[in-house]
């Protein structure tokens, strides 16, 4: 064992395809990026090949360490966080929200989200890129739009017509602004992606597909400066190529979707990007999109099945912003929006809503998610440490 020197934790929710990760260790080598600063955490099931994950980190000398259920289980009483283990719930994308706790634990300075279909484009130094861009002062493209919402891929939109997944359908046909604006406070870094665009199953239905893709597809050519949302603007956040600053998990947790009673789903990185996005706002932080892009091959699926799992949620996407759209407006950090938050849906009356219980429960998930950070930061003092390429 060895004492914890890597600033850069990356997450990886993974059930079969995290061979993916050997391109983004080339991708790092090529570019020079050292892979010492990196610590990985697959965050996977007890039913997945979790002996063969572990190989593969050791095989590529890379420091990490695999977590399915079980082990999730055992963290959590290790720590004596026990009461909180419903915050994750199980064989959901979801599942994220784990490496942030993980972080949280262990002091790292940045983490990175990537998900396991997804690959690196050879050309961008992916993790160099991203840090680069958490670290950005300067000027940059501001959009904003008169329904408050920004399309990210609003640059080549008059020719594909897309909309990605969780972008609230009231809010399209939107008029756009852009003027240059000038950031100096970078707490997260959205890279977007090539080949299948990341939309929701009735926008893919609409686009003719019935294998859970799109028959239209993204290039690099539909992308060009990066840019960041307005104050006062949401935009849909996805959690498959991402990079923050750990500053920001007390307003980042990933809601808790899939294992619940109203059958709601994937809208966990959507939700909790509106969330951070709040946060954001009050707290003069920026969140920058664009580069480094990601290949995403999303695997061929039933556009129905998805649509089961998102249908449950799609009414409350549509307005869960405009409920938090004015909270913690006094707060002074990032706990203190996202209790502000969290208290707008707990107490909120959403019965005109098709499932706006769903709302409440996310509400009490959020307070939750803050009492185990509390209880991770006042703990005794432990030495923390995580295990090195090839320990058992």
């Amino acid at each position: 064992m060895t004492e914890v020197t890597q600033d850069v934790c990356v997450i990886v929710p993974t059930i079969r395809e995290y061979e993916c990760m050997r391109a983004y260790f080339d991708n790092a080598r090529k570019h020079d990026f050292d892979l010492d600063r990196l610590h990985v955490v697959l965050v996977t099931e007890d039913f997945c090949e979790t002996e063969a994950m572990a190989e593969m980190l050791a095989t590529e000398d890379v420091s990490g360490e695999v977590f399915d259920g079980t082990a999730r289980e055992a963290w959590f009483e290790r720590h004596g966080l026990g009461e909180y283990s419903h915050l994750i719930p199980e064989a959901s994308h979801a599942q994220t929200s784990f490496g942030l706790l993980y972080m949280w634990a262990n002091d790292f300075e940045y983490g990175v989200f990537i998900d396991d279909d997804t690959l690196p484009h050879d050309e961008y130094d992916f993790f160099g890129r991203h840090l680069r861009n958490l670290q950005y002062e300067g000027e940059v493209t501001g959009v904003s739009s008169d329904e408050q919402w920004v399309n990210v891929l609003y640059q080549n939109e008059d020719e594909h017509g897309l909309y990605p997944r969780g972008y609230p359908y009231a809010a399209m046909d939107e008029t756009v602004e852009t003027e240059p604006v000038h950031v100096d406070d970078v707490v997260a870094s959205q890279g977007l992606w090539t080949n299948v665009p990341d939309l929701d199953a009735v926008r893919i239905l609409m686009d003719g597909d019935l294998d859970g893709q799109a028959q239209t597809r993204t290039s690099a050519a539909d992308f060009g400066e990066d840019f960041v949302a307005r104050e006062g603007n949401y935009l849909t956040v996805c959690s498959m190529n991402l990079a923050f600053r750990r500053e920001v998990i007390p307003a980042f947790y990933q809601l808790p979707m899939d294992d619940n009673e109203w059958d709601v789903g994937r809208f966990d990185d959507i939700w909790s990007g509106v969330f951070l996005k709040r946060a954001c706002d009050v707290l003069g932080k920026q969140i920058y999109n664009g580069d480094p892009l990601c290949e995403h091959n999303k695997a061929p699926r039933s556009t129905f099945s998805d649509l089961t799992n998102e249908v449950h949620g799609l009414e409350l996407n549509e307005h869960v912003w405009e409920i938090i759209d004015d909270a913690g407006a006094d707060a002074e950090t990032y706990a203190g929006v996202f209790e502000a938050m969290a208290q707008e849906l707990v107490n909120g009356d959403f019965t005109d809503y098709e499932n706006g219980a769903f709302l409440n429960h996310v509400g009490e998930y959020m307070l939750d998610w803050l009492g185990c950070l509390d209880a991770i930061t006042t703990a005794e003092p432990a030495q923390q440490t995580v295990p090195t390429p090839g320990d058992d």
